[in-house]
């Protein structure tokens, strides 16, 4: 059952995704930023935890879980280390995203022309 919410959740989030899309003139940039600042907003009042208690990894698939894992890592990073440890966490919990993206970025240039 787990595994039908955490599609349902995912879908939910894209089908919301492109309703913004469609029905208003925000460009995927902005509606990409808004997803991430709404993680952010749900981890802050940790709904988003309770969230991916119950959906499972459907959760932490969608942009949402960039927010709540820039939040969480800064809030642990900050009880660790004070203020420091606010940006050390948030690159501590991301890390590995902000990686592979650009990677996978640079090797796809590598193989395709942009577009005019």
């Amino acid at each position: 059952m787990i595994y039908i919410y955490s599609f349902l959740f995912a879908g939910l989030i894209c089908l919301i995704g492109q309703l913004i899309l469609d029905n208003t003139k925000l460009t995927p940039g902005h509606i990409t930023s808004l997803f991430v600042i709404i993680g952010s907003f749900l981890d802050i009042f940790n709904i988003y935890d309770l969230i991916v208690a119950h959906v499972g990894g459907g959760a932490l698939v969608p942009i949402t879980s960039f927010g709540h894992l820039l939040i969480h890592g800064g809030m642990q990073g900050a009880m660790e280390n004070g203020f420091i440890g606010l940006a050390m966490g948030m690159f501590n919990f991301t890390a590995s995203g902000i990686t592979s993206a650009i990677f996978f970025a640079f090797i796809f240039s590598l193989f395709f022309k942009p577009r005019d």
